[in-house]
């Protein structure tokens, strides 16, 4: 079995973000990745968890 999948307000939530500013991201590209299942855009955990450690690392 693969990664949980993740709605845009539960990527929202991890980020402290609003799901409106996680579409803009979708919209601008600066966003975990994701794709349309189902009709809805989902993201895998893995996906999420590896953009926060990749934004620590540039910070670093």
């Amino acid at each position: 079995m693969g990664d949980k999948l993740l709605f845009i307000r539960d990527v929202a939530e991890r980020l402290g973000r609003i799901e409106a500013q996680i579409s803009w991201m979708i919209h601008k590209g600066t966003a975990p990745k994701s794709a349309m299942i189902a009709g809805r855009r989902m993201f895998r955990e893995s996906d999420v968890e590896a953009f926060i450690e990749a934004a620590f690392a540039e910070a670093s």
